[in-house]
């Protein structure tokens, strides 16, 4: 009894944990971040936004400023999410589900 959530994420609500859309490797609990699962990637933006000048202000992001958190399966390595935060601000919890209302409709379906 599995739903899809996003693109590269599923809830597998007989067993209420999250797992990889192509994989179906298991991510942890459905009632906690997925993101705890997922190996993750922290890049400074200069890796992907190279800066055009070198000088102060460069048209590039500011790695005291921004850094650039990427969440891959370790299953199939598949990108499950990318999210550009302060240095020191924790991971975000994005996706939060009623997993109990989730429950209680696929079971009356």
């Amino acid at each position: 009894m599995k739903r899809q959530i996003t693109e590269n994420l599923d809830v597998d609500l007989e067993r209420v944990e999250w797992c990889c859309h192509h994989c179906g490797h298991v991510l942890g609990s459905a009632r906690e971040n997925y993101k705890k699962g997922c190996l993750i990637a922290e890049r400074s933006p200069h890796e992907i936004w190279r800066p055009l000048v070198d000088e102060k202000h460069s048209f590039s992001y500011d790695p005291g400023w921004a850094r650039v958190v990427e969440f891959y399966c370790p299953g199939c390595a598949v990108m499950m999410d990318v999210e550009m935060l302060p240095p020191g601000h924790p991971i975000t919890h994005d996706i939060e589900l009623d997993v109990d209302a989730l429950l209680r409709k696929a079971r009356s379906s």
